[in-house]
């Protein structure tokens, strides 16, 4: 028996890099996984590789910011899979400028695909989680956001992204507490320099990519830059039964680059 088999695992930005190393680590472990992404074609090739290695999936294109794309994608995962068991709140989008060179479209922009689009997910997940609290065997459900080490440590270049993340690390505190109750926990992943399309468009608004990288790769005590796959197992971690003691937590994953203690 596999750690996930028969729980219905719902991952936003399904599509993208760390996003689609984490449908492919669930689908591996058992789950049946909707891959969540506003580009459906990029989530029809993560479910096809899931499904290639001999596990369950399936792509259904969702638009974090608009919340009837999130409600229909919601009841469509329900009817081809099954009740939601985890939600994985992966999607973002940043831009890379200095504060005071970044325009109030931007902001908005940031805004609702880093904060809002989590709220959507969360306002319309969390219910039918705490619905399923009152069943009898009922084992408890799990969120977990992705975050940043911006939220965290600040990045210059990425404040009003910063700012989206760390209120998505207040909020995944809150509700934590509220849903406590219902068995439900909610806990924070926050990555730190990971190698994504994100942190390709990072390193070109820098101007010089080789040499930021280098920079990066020099402060980093693990010495290298993150990869994808470097994130699912923090994530599989939190949403498994063996942290069903564990709720409002913050884990950053960023070889040591931002350390806390």
């Amino acid at each position: 028996m596999k750690a996930f088999d028969n729980q219905v695992v719902v991952v936003t930005g399904g599509g993208g890099g760390i996003g689609g190393a984490t449908c492919r680590r669930f689908g591996a472990a058992g789950a049946k996984v909707a891959v969540l992404d506003r580009d459906l074609a990029a989530a029809q090739k993560v479910a096809d590789s899931v499904t290639g290695a001999g596990g369950q999936a399936a792509a259904f294109q969702c638009d974090i910011t608009d919340r009837a794309s999130v409600d229909a994608a919601l009841l469509a995962t329900e009817q081809q899979l099954g009740p939601i068991d985890v939600l994985v709140n992966n999607a973002g989008w940043d831009v890379f400028k200095p504060f005071t060179k970044t325009t109030p479209d931007e902001w908005a922009k940031l805004i609702a695909i880093n904060l809002t689009g989590a709220l959507h997910m969360h306002h319309a997940v969390l219910p039918r989680m705490a619905a399923r609290s009152k069943e009898a065997g009922w084992a408890g459900a799990r969120v977990v956001n992705i975050a940043s080490d911006a939220a965290r440590v600040g990045s210059s270049g990425e404040a009003v992204y910063a700012a989206c993340k760390g209120g998505l690390v207040a909020l995944s505190k809150t509700l934590a507490r509220e849903h406590a109750r219902h068995g439900i926990t909610v806990n924070v992943v926050c990555p730190g320099p990971t190698d994504t399309a994100l942190f390709a468009d990072y390193k070109e608004g820098a101007g010089n990519p080789e040499k930021l990288e280098e920079a990066f790769r020099r402060s980093i005590p693990l010495g290298r830059i993150g990869q994808p796959d470097d994130l699912p197992g923090a994530i599989l971690f939190f949403a498994s039964r063996d942290a069903g003691y564990v709720t409002g937590q913050v884990l950053s994953v960023s070889g040591g680059l931002t350390m806390n203690g």
